[in-house]
């Protein structure tokens, strides 16, 4: 896969260890994440695009890595999407939150307690348990309440207020909105870009994750995503597609091409069990 040289609206190539400085960095982590992967996402974007669309925004790793001058982000979870909407409108408001709160395992279970009334007090919520929960994880029980436990991390400091104005700057162009990917897409154009990561739900699966998953994000909406898809490209978008490698996967976009990318998991609670594992990256 070749590089790019540029792309419309994104930042120049950074590379002196001062321009690196003022790179914007997610958030928040996010299941399924392509922090590790972003950089061979990126190489299939073409060297010149209107806007970006990312429908399943999760951690957002492409999009900072990126960062566009126009885009349409949007994700189905009504808590991320209000994170992002209060970092990019109300950033310092966030920080304020932010920077009232503690990194001990007493203050960490009353905030996971606590449910903010305020937009800017649950983005702070979200921000806060994210960082200092458990392995960095995202996870909500059948009640839709997050569960993780206290990380036991206490080097890491609740408000990155360098972090947060960064992010905030990133998101001041986009339209950011809570709706399902279909609705997401719907005004992309020829010379648009559009990148789908959903959920990595597979046809007859037993694995656990994908299980989980397959609540959040059926075999039915995968196949919805891949008619989509089809659609978009139809149209005159570069369609760009992560998905789990595996056949069902393989034949759902049979037409599109495939590089397959391999990442650590991070997912497993014990480190001897996050293995190297492989995902497939379609583009048409």
């Amino acid at each position: 896969m070749a590089g790019p040289t540029s792309h419309s609206g994104r930042l120049a190539d950074m590379s002196s260890s001062k321009e690196q400085q003022i790179k914007p960095l997610p958030i928040v982590k996010w299941p399924g994440g392509k922090r590790r992967l972003s950089r061979h996402i990126l190489e299939l974007f073409p060297k010149n695009f209107d806007c970006y669309f990312e429908p399943f925004m999760g951690g957002g790793a492409v999009f900072f890595s990126l960062c566009p001058e126009r885009a349409v982000l949007s994700d189905a979870d009504p808590d991320l999407i209000n994170c992002y909407t209060q970092v990019r409108d109300s950033p310092e408001r966030v920080i304020s939150r932010l920077s009232q709160l503690r990194n001990t395992e007493e203050d960490y279970y009353k905030v996971r307690a606590s449910r903010p009334r305020s937009d800017t007090g649950r983005a702070a919520r979200l921000i806060y348990l994210v960082t200092l929960s458990f392995n960095g994880i995202y996870r909500l029980n059948s009640a839709g309440e997050f569960n993780v436990p206290y990380g036991h991390k206490t080097h890491l400091r609740p408000c990155d207020k360098h972090r947060i104005k960064l992010a905030s700057a990133a998101l001041s162009k986009a339209s950011i909105t809570c709706c399902d990917f279909e609705l997401a897409v719907a005004k992309a154009k020829k010379g648009d870009v559009v990148y789908l990561d959903p959920p990595y739900t597979v046809a007859h699966s037993n694995n656990g994750f994908l299980k989980y998953n397959s609540k959040i994000f059926s075999w039915s909406d995968q196949m919805r995503l891949a008619g989509i898809a089809r659609q978009l490209a139809s149209k005159g978008c570069r369609v760009i597609v992560s998905n789990a490698d595996h056949s069902s996967i393989l034949n759902l976009y049979h037409d599109f091409h495939v590089a397959r990318v391999q990442r650590p998991s991070n997912i497993s609670a014990n480190v001897k069990f996050r293995n190297a594992i492989t995902e497939l990256l379609f583009y048409i």
